[in-house]
């Protein structure tokens, strides 16, 4: 174990800027957001002291910042072929050789297990164990499996992606509750619409790589079609919080500006679409999801403020 984990120091030394990029850095730290919020949100059901609240919170965030590190490399190392094949992707580590898949291997299992042993002795089993099946559905069963088997990839595979609120709630309450799983289904809805959109857009990419995503297997009509469906269905989800006490009135008042501008996009590029609409549609969805969730940690700490 001492070996790998010099001769790891030796290659990330090298080729330090190859294995951050493989980490999807911006992806990880959206997760992380999502996860800290639900953090945030979540009861001080032990009546922990402030100091040791934030202590647990700062571990929790970097055992699943780790293991999310560690799907992407695999994701990385499992979509190589794909990658070379596609304009969004083909300068990626794996695919110009600046990182060799052994060494790859070897840093997806050094995190993963890191991660595991931070989760587990300093957080909760239950944390671990929700990080470790979100580390295996997207890893292995989205990247490996269900990517190449179904134009509904997204749909299904988007559950590993919506777990970081809950496991930000989990770390703090050691249970899944209600409002935990409400915040993963905002991001579990909101997913298929946000990814769909740029998959309209690299659809030229998807098919010569021969991979099944919606708008090449139904059609680019049938897709913007789905993708206002699920707006719509993140919308109303999004407002669950409002009748499960988690928010109030400050947080309908910008979910409602938030989900406006994200509907018109996703109706703009159905009815009345151009060159761009497809990838503005998508960074729209981002924006969306970064200023829901922003929202919801504003209103609860106007809300704790409020009560003092």
């Amino acid at each position: 174990m001492v070996e790998k984990i010099v001769t790891l120091q030796k290659q990330f030394a090298l080729h330090g800027l190859a294995y951050f990029e493989m980490c999807k850095p911006k992806v990880v730290f959206m997760l992380l957001i999502t996860a800290f919020v639900g953090m945030q949100l979540a009861p001080n059901v032990t009546q922990e002291l402030a100091t040791t609240r934030l202590i647990t919170m700062f571990i929790a965030l970097i055992g699943i910042g780790l293991a999310a590190s560690a799907a992407a490399i695999v994701n990385h190392l499992v979509d190589v072929a794909i990658d070379s094949k596609m304009v969004r992707t083909h300068k990626r580590p794996m695919v110009v050789g600046s990182v060799n898949s052994h060494m790859a291997k070897l840093l997806a299992t050094f995190l993963a297990i890191v991660s595991m042993y931070i989760l587990v002795n300093y957080v909760n089993l239950l944390t671990a164990l929700l990080t470790f099946s979100g580390l295996i559905g997207y890893a292995f069963i989205y990247s490996l499996y269900l990517k190449h088997a179904t134009p509904q990839n997204i749909v299904i595979g988007g559950l590993s992606g919506a777990l970081p609120p809950l496991l930000g709630w989990t770390a703090m309450t050691n249970e899944v509750s209600v409002n935990g799983l409400v915040l993963l289904a905002i991001i579990f809805f909101w997913t298929p619409a946000h990814f769909w959109a740029l998959a309209i857009d690299r659809i030229e990419d998807y098919k010569k790589a021969k991979v099944p995503m919606l708008p090449v297997v139904k059609g680019i009509p049938h897709t913007k079609n789905c993708i206002i469906n699920y707006t719509f269905i993140t919308i109303i989800v999004s407002y669950i919080p409002v009748f499960t006490g988690m928010s109030g009135t400050i947080y309908v008042v910008l979910a409602t500006a938030l989900s406006a501008w994200f509907f018109y996009s996703s109706i703009k590029l159905k009815y009345f679409p151009d060159k761009t609409s497809a990838i503005k549609c998508f960074y729209v969805s981002i924006y969306y999801l970064l200023g829901l969730f922003m929202a919801l940690l504003v209103d609860h700490f106007i809300l704790v403020y409020l009560s003092l």
